[in-house]
Formats: structure tokens, C-alpha cells, sequence
């Protein structure tokens, strides 16, 4: 691909993922590049609306950004279909549920419908999170092939003191998950926080997705954890069982395969 092109989808993913404005010489030694080359990039985004330059120098991403990904996501028809599963699953849980799709060994959250709950798990439209350690993510890796679990189990991350980073653990989980068909996260992402999800597959039985519930760790006790993996279940068999004529178009152009 263009070098420079490369490079300036770095810098629009830098300031869109910063919490505020960035100047030129951070932005280039983020980037590890000559600060005249972040200048030009910069000037060359600014003219095209992508980015915005603030007095004093400072840069910050454009609100087109954001059009860009609205536009972009209405056009997966899966979310649209979904929206009402999700909110009857809110509705039945008090818990926020989300709908992921697996891109490389992330999951990016296409959809959230959010707890009414006072105290619930913080997340955004177009997050990330590592799939080793969230429930949407476990219940899609774990039905990948098996050469592709051993290559993923030599290269876990452990982001708190209960994510699963020991390979043999590991294998041991994704063989349970497909064993019962729903998965759990156990406070492996953020402290306190846990979450029941399950695969969403399309018309050909290919894991496509998956939908899951969120919330703080003191509301999955057994009971609770039982009840929400059966709705979530009957959330994510509802969804699959209305998708039909192959591979989903809506989620070809999102998720991307990781391959070992």
C-alpha cells in the first residue's frame, strides 16, 4: 500500500483514539516521524475536513469521522436486525448488551444497548477489546480452528490478575465454551466487571458475530449467571435463526481474519 496513505490513517486513528488535541511534535514522535512529514500529513487531512487545527497548533479529529463511521454502520443490517433482540435482552437482564464482530484477535463493538442500571460496565459504539478477554470475544475465537487456537494461546495478554493466559488453561476454556455454546467472562478485562455472551452464526453455521451481556461483577453470582447465559442463548439463536443465503454481507467488509 502507499506509504503515505499509511501514514495518514495513522495519524487520523492517533487523535480519533486521543483524549484531546495533539500537537505536531507529539503526534510525530507517536508515530516515530519526522516532524515535517506529521506537518505536511496533517495540513494535507485538515484540508480534506478529516482533521482540525486549533490555534496554537494543536490538531484534533474532525467530526467527518464520525459521519464516515455512522454512515458505515448503518449499513450492517445485522445491527439493524438485532437492535430489537438487544433490547428485549436489556429488558429481561438490566444489563448492557453489546454485539461484536471479530476483527483479528480484537473485537470491535458494532452495537451497545446501555443498563438502566446506576452502576454499570463502561464501553463504546466502536470500542475494542482484546477477544482472549471478553465473553463476545471468547464465544467467537473459541469455535476457530484449532491450529489457529494453539498459535493464539502462545501469544495472550493478561490484563488483569484473573485473564486466562496459560495455553493449557486456555485450550481448556475454548473446549468448554463449545461444550456448552456460551461463554464467561470472569473479570479478565476489567476488575470487577464480567459477562455471559454467545455465538451469532449465519445461514451456513460460520460464526459471524456474537451478543452478550456486561455489568459489574457483584450482579454475576451463580443464579444470575445461569439465568443470563440462558437469555443470552435464546438471544443469539433468535439472531442466527434470521440469517439466512450464506456468509452475512453486512459483517464481510468488518471483520477480518488473523491468521497464525
Amino acid at each position: 500500500m502507499n506509504n503515505t496513505l499509511l501514514k495518514g490513517l495513522a495519524v487520523i486513528e492517533l487523535l480519533a483514539r486521543s483524549q484531546g488535541a495533539m500537537g505536531v511534535t507529539d503526534i510525530a514522535r507517536a508515530l516515530g516521524l519526522p516532524k515535517s512529514n506529521a506537518h505536511r500529513l496533517l495540513q494535507a487531512l485538515a484540508a480534506q475536513r478529516y482533521v482540525i487545527r486549533h490555534d496554537g497548533g494543536s490538531y484534533s479529529i474532525s467530526i467527518k469521522l464520525w459521519e464516515l463511521g455512522s454512515a458505515a454502520l448503518s449499513g450492517f443490517d445485522l445491527r439493524r436486525h438485532a437492535e430489537g433482540v438487544m433490547d428485549a435482552l436489556m429488558d429481561a437482564t438490566g444489563e448492557s448488551v453489546h454485539l461484536s464482530v471479530l476483527d483479528q484477535k480484537e473485537v470491535v463493538y458494532v452495537h451497545k444497548v446501555e443498563s438502566l442500571n446506576p452502576v454499570r460496565a463502561y464501553s463504546q459504539i466502536g470500542g475494542r477489546a482484546a477477544a482472549h478477554c471478553v465473553a463476545t470475544g471468547k464465544a467467537m475465537i473459541a469455535f476457530r480452528t484449532q491450529q489457529w487456537l494453539a498459535a493464539m494461546s502462545q501469544e495472550l495478554t493478561a490484563y488483569t490478575p484473573h485473564t486466562i493466559v496459560d495455553p493449557a488453561a486456555f485450550t481448556a476454556e475454548m473446549a468448554q465454551i463449545r461444550k456448552r455454546g456460551y461463554a464467561v467472562n470472569r473479570c479478565e478485562w476489567r476488575e470487577a466487571v464480567s459477562g455471559v455472551a454467545a455465538p451469532i452464526r449465519d445461514g451456513m453455521g460460520n460464526v459471524i458475530a456474537a451478543i452478550g451481556v456486561s455489568g459489574p461483577d457483584a450482579r454475576f453470582k451463580p443464579r444470575r449467571l445461569r439465568e443470563f447465559s440462558e437469555r443470552v442463548l435464546l438471544a443469539a439463536r433468535e439472531l442466527s435463526e434470521g440469517l439466512s443465503g450464506g456468509p452475512h454481507h453486512g459483517l464481510s467488509h468488518v471483520a477480518s481474519a488473523w491468521r497464525p
